[in-house]
């Protein structure tokens, strides 16, 4: 499982409802045409997102098959009925960034927070996974990085609730965005 996720912030003065329910049209719109191998997209609310200067905004999850899906999914998306709203969103929105994940461990979760995270030097990426296993067991979902387009860390870790982590992370609380 893969999942291209896209961090967007709002203009100023955007209205963040006017703003959410023309994200909401662009999603309905992109869900509409059937992107082969786009399994689900998960909108969250974030109160600050560190990568784009602490500033409140957005967190898209669009969870994907294959990588071949990320193709159909970056053609679908601005391309016939999703180019109104996606270039309406768009013209709101000042700034954002994105990058690949993988699923490495775990199942698919509704996070409430997210912890991201980089590996300790001088680890291994076996004994890392180890150590967070307990955690997985737990109800937690282990994403590591395949490729970004911003400065994010290595790994997220998907928690259904608050929890102590082993390593230093950046917790940020995540509210669900009504599809």
């Amino acid at each position: 499982m893969l999942a291209y996720v896209f961090w967007h912030v709002p203009r100023p003065g955007a209205a963040a409802r006017e703003y959410e329910y023309a994200h909401g049209d662009f999603r309905r719109a992109l869900r509409a045409a059937g992107v082969q191998g786009l399994r689900a997209v998960r909108v969250f609310r974030l109160d600050a997102i560190p990568w784009l200067g602490e500033q409140a905004g957005y967190e898209d999850w669009h969870l994907l098959e294959n990588s071949t899906a990320l193709d159909a999914l970056n053609g679908a998306a601005v391309s016939e009925a999703r180019q109104r709203p996606h270039d309406r969103v768009a013209a709101m929105a000042v700034a954002g960034t994105g990058g690949l994940y993988h699923l490495r461990m775990g199942e698919v979760i509704a996070p409430a927070v997210a912890y991201w995270l980089s590996k300790p030097d001088g680890m291994g990426y076996a004994a890392f996974d180890s150590s967070l296993a307990p955690l997985v067991a737990a109800g937690c979902a282990l994403w590591g990085r395949r490729m970004t387009l911003g400065p994010t860390p290595e790994f997220c870790l998907h928690a259904p609730a608050p929890l102590e982590l082993p390593y230093p992370a950046q917790a940020i609380p995540m509210t669900t965005v009504s599809p």
